[in-house]
């Protein structure tokens, strides 16, 4: 039992992991096909997409072993059924003990009929040249099969980490294999480096040398040693991260709008694992999103309906934590809040239901409820960032913008950062003051998936608030677009004094100073973007004079290349909201962004007719009308 909970997040805990041990890491979802992903992630740590949606999960151990092309993983150990024989392929797991493990066995069959083998006296049926994953231990008899280089016995001994504060450890054994404390999931990170959190945190490991890293979020090194343990020493390790920068310092707060407790995975997550991993990455605010899978199931919901508008116990002078709403439509996009004050009247539409309400209902229901609203994982695909099909992109945002029913856009996200941006500098073009922010979509409940078993906040929208941290004044000003998104670098925008959020307003033909600052060993350029122009300079410190002549704004961003701080595959990014430069009065409404948001809400329009799914044609209606608002109001900035 897990203590210190309220019992409704305690029993939902509990039917969790009755889910988990009955239908395995999809915990009984309705097939759709990213669950595949999701279910190949226990073994393949790279996405694997499932072309066709309508396979089902019973193709998993083909898909997994397809993929694999013959390697073998530290965590799938494989007995080959071939003409010749049963062939045990495996990467020894080092042990402490003689307790068996858990372990998945991959059955992978090249005969030409089927075959059976028994494991622990019960048969398994593997077709011909097929496969299958069957849950088992290091323990068990398999008829005709030797098991002993499954394992390799270790003699032991015990760490114990400090660092002064929480922080994210990794533990690694020279043939890479990690080790955890007791209860710790095994979790991974984009770069397949393990990691838990913690301080003054003691571990079993093996009596041979040992790689001991520490790291601390975006705003510290990391920091490793080397050592080598003695048979049955204990060995007490001091070590801590130093600072980059220190973002409070200079008034700014960094949060994850979009991370899950619980969203399927391999281990479900107690709000303890979230606190520990707050802390341990110093993120300053957490927004804990409940949201459905495929079906009505909401995970969460009871640590939502318990916490809904207050902070989470673990929350203090630095660090907010809250729970939020993700709510979802697959072929309109997924919406999150932050700062909610009482449930949504409804979670999610689509996926095998109706595309009913519309998007804009949610989001003016989650408005009302306090939120502060933004769009997740927004765009896949560079150069058709409209996408195709129910891939779950932020179509309907064009309208909702217009509209003003949305705050923000994560435009740093585990998707494609570039189609992101290209969307998000159309909108601000378009006329509409939107703020940059991040949401890293991770899922605690999930151990090796890339970013989704990331830590919390490897991405990050810094906020500048001119008081205390308070869900309230972070939400404010996010709103108000006084923020900047990065995967680890610093940036700071200034034009003639003024910051994101802001607006300057001049006269034809005058002219701008610009700044642009960044922190980082990551960065290798930075960038001034306007409505029409990119300006390229060097890390660090970057300045330029601009001459004005019509309305327009000003970002900045900073890249670099992939980096071991930053866990997107894209590198280092960041990417601050606009600074508006109205001129003689008027808002930028650059009539090419206006032409493409038009030409966006047709194609919308068109999609919805193609593939929405209606019970009546009033629910289609809905969303005409929405988009003929929509197109009223950027057609009013076309004069």
């Amino acid at each position: 039992m897990d203590t210190g909970l309220p019992e409704s997040v305690t029993t939902a805990l509990e039917e969790y992991r009755a889910l988990r041990a009955r239908h395995g890491v999809c915990w009984g979802e309705s097939w759709l096909g990213y669950l595949g992903e999701v279910a190949t992630s226990a073994y393949l740590m790279r996405p694997y997409r499932y072309g066709d949606h309508a396979r089902q999960d019973r193709d998993l151990a083909r898909t997994v072993r397809d993929a694999l092309a013959g390697d073998v993983l530290d965590n799938l150990p494989v007995l080959r059924l071939t003409p010749e024989g049963a062939r045990l392929e495996t990467r020894p797991r080092a042990v402490l003990d003689d307790d068996p493990l858990p372990i998945t066995l991959l059955l992978d069959s090249s005969l030409p009929t089927p075959a059976t083998v028994t494991i622990e006296g019960v048969p398994h049926e593997v077709a011909a040249g097929g496969a299958l994953l069957v849950d088992t231990t290091t323990g068990a008899r398999i008829d005709g099969v030797d098991t002993t280089s499954l394992t390799v016995r270790r003699e032991s001994a015990r760490l114990t980490l400090r660092a002064g504060m929480v922080c994210r450890w990794g533990v690694v054994s020279a043939d890479g294999q990690g080790w955890w404390p007791e209860g710790a999931p095994p979790k991974l990170d984009a770069h397949r480096r393990p990691y838990f959190h913690g301080d003054d945190v003691t571990l079993d490991v093996p009596a041979e040398t040992l790689t001991v890293r520490v790291a601390r979020g975006m705003e510290y090194t990391s920091d490793e040693i080397s050592l080598t343990l003695a048979p049955g020493e204990h060995r007490r390790v001091e070590l801590a991260p130093e600072r980059i920068y220190d973002s409070v310092a200079r008034g700014w707060y960094g949060g994850d709008l979009h991370a899950h407790l619980n969203w399927m995975g391999d281990e479900p997550a107690a709000p303890e694992l979230a606190a520990r991993a707050q802390h341990g990455e110093d993120l300053h605010v957490l927004n804990l999103v409940a949201g459905n899978v495929a079906g009505e199931r909401v995970y969460d919901l009871e640590a939502f309906e318990h916490w809904v508008g207050r902070d989470l116990p673990w929350s203090d002078a630095t660090h907010v934590a809250r729970m939020g709403v993700e709510y979802r439509n697959d072929l309109l996009g997924h919406c999150t809040a932050f700062g909610v004050t009482r449930p949504p009247r409804r979670w999610h539409s689509g996926f095998v239901d109706a595309d009913h309400p519309t998007n804009a209902e949610a989001l003016a229901d989650l408005r009302a409820a306090g939120g502060v609203t933004g769009y997740g994982h927004p765009f896949h695909t560079p150069g058709d960032e409209f996408g195709d099909g129910r891939n779950c992109a932020a179509r309907e945002i064009v309208a909702d913008a217009a509209l003003g029913l949305i705050d923000s856009l994560d435009v740093l996200n585990h998707s494609s950062l570039e189609a992101t941006a290209a969307v998000y500098r159309h909108l601000i073009g378009a006329g509409n003051r939107l703020a940059v922010t991040a949401g890293t979509d991770i899922v605690l409940s999930i151990s090796r998936r890339g970013t989704a078993s990331s830590p919390p906040g490897w991405a990050r929208v810094y906020a500048r608030l001119d008081g205390p941290l308070t869900a309230s004044s972070y939400g404010e000003a996010v709103a108000a677009g006084r923020t900047f998104a990065t995967t680890g670098p610093w940036l700071e925008l200034s034009v003639n004094g003024h910051g994101p959020g802001d607006t300057v307003r001049l006269s034809p033909g005058e002219r701008v100073s610009v700044e642009v600052t960044s922190i980082g060993p990551e960065v290798e350029r930075l960038e001034i973007h306007t409505a029409t122009e990119t300006i390229t300079g060097p890390p660090g410190r970057f300045t330029a004079e601009l001459t004005i002549t019509e309305p327009t704004y000003l970002v900045a961003t900073a890249a670099g290349p992939p980096h071991e701080r930053s866990l997107h595959r894209m590198g280092a990014y960041a990417h601050t909201s606009p600074v508006y430069l109205d001129v003689a009065g008027e808002h930028v409404a650059r009539p090419e962004d206006v032409a493409w948001c038009l030409a966006w809400l047709q194609r919308l329009e068109d999609e919805l007719r193609s593939r929405g799914r209606f019970e009546h044609k009033e629910q289609l209606e809905a969303h005409l009308e929405l988009y003929e608002r929509a197109r009223q109001v950027y057609r009013s900035r076309e004069a």
